[in-house]
């Protein structure tokens, strides 16, 4: 008789849902496909968590690439990215894609059923003119329980969204988040967000078109500095104007590292009105008199001492030794 014995090895495997492969990663793109397999190893596993950092370094890519996979699949449904905290941390749940079919479909039904979401809806396909898709649905729907939103709350940021000529559900998407950061929870804090929200970009539009600029065109960096003028300075929309035509006088273009050159300084001498440029630019300019008056005055320091007046006749009789025979 003879004895067998067999080296067990561990299996180590990542299931990968054939849904996924079929329908969802042919129009992925590579690096997407990267972080949800990777993610989804980590899942498997066992692993309680990890962080964008790791990620980025074990697939050699940025960390915004990191989010932006998660935000993509997020938007494709393939997993549920619900923020945990205003910090930037969320809960990944990957969808078991055989079921979500099927389940997806019954859950929408059932949220159909209720009378107050189905009018919630048709109000939204009214402002869109045109039906929504079943992930449209799902998305505004799955605000109510993730986000805490009410109903009005949802409606209200989605009219609100139009009005700014957007009508595509990501960006419908990003705006919820951001009110959920904002720690938006009714429809008056929503109202007062919306409110604050207009008129900051009421000052950047004016600010803008006074520099023949789209407030589409301007990018993240410029962004910070408008609100660092308008918001964190205070400054007035005059002010901050006044600046801008100074760039121009100077410059002949618009700078907003120049701009912001002039508005820290007024900020650090307390400028608050036009008056106090004016007044400022008045003491300048008596400064400047003031130093060239004295520059030329020691310039001429010959010319200021008192003269002695000379007696030639006086002096001549005492060079001779005439003066000792009187």
């Amino acid at each position: 008789m003879s004895t067998f014995m067999l080296k067990n090895s561990a299996l180590s495997t990542t299931p990968v849902s054939n849904i996924f492969i079929e329908k969802h990663m042919p129009k992925a793109r590579g690096e997407f496909i990267k972080v949800y397999l990777l993610l989804l190893k980590y899942s498997v596993s066992g692993e309680i968590g990890v962080n964008s950092t790791i990620l980025a370094s074990a697939l050699n890519l940025l960390e915004s690439d990191i989010m932006n996979a998660l935000n993509y699949w997020n938007d494709e449904g393939v997993l549920r990215l619900i923020p945990i905290d205003k910090m930037g941390n969320f809960n990944v749940e990957f969808v078991n894609l055989g079921e979500e079919q099927e389940s997806s479909k019954v859950s929408l039904l059932e949220e159909l059923n209720n009378s107050s979401v189905k009018d919630m809806l048709q109000e939204v396909e009214k402002l869109l003119a045109r039906p929504l898709s079943p992930k449209e649905m799902s998305t505004y729907i799955s605000w109510e329980r993730d986000l805490n939103f009410s109903l009005e709350m949802i409606l209200l940021l989605i009219q609100y969204c139009i009005s700014k000529g957007k009508s595509d559900y990501r960006y419908f998407e990003k705006v919820a988040l951001s009110w959920f950061d904002s720690n938006i929870k009714t429809i008056d804090d929503a109202q007062l967000y919306i409110k604050r929200h207009e008129e900051k970009w009421n000052k950047y539009r004016r600010i803008l078109n006074y520099l023949g600029i789209k407030d589409a065109d301007i990018m993240k960096p410029q962004e910070e500095m408008l609100n660092k003028w308008v918001n964190q300075y205070n400054f007035p929309v005059e002010i901050i104007e006044k600046a801008c035509s100074i760039c121009f006088e100077r410059l002949n273009r618009a700078d907003f590292k120049y701009i912001d050159g002039i508005l820290n300084s007024w900020h650090k001498d307390n400028i608050k009105t036009l008056q106090d440029i004016s007044e400022k630019d008045a003491r300048r300019v008596n400064y400047k008199k003031t130093n060239n008056y004295n520059n030329n005055n020691k310039n001429s320091t010959f010319n200021n001492f008192d003269q002695r007046v000379y007696n030639f006749d006086e002096l001549e009789r005492k060079l001779l030794g005439w003066d000792k025979d009187d």
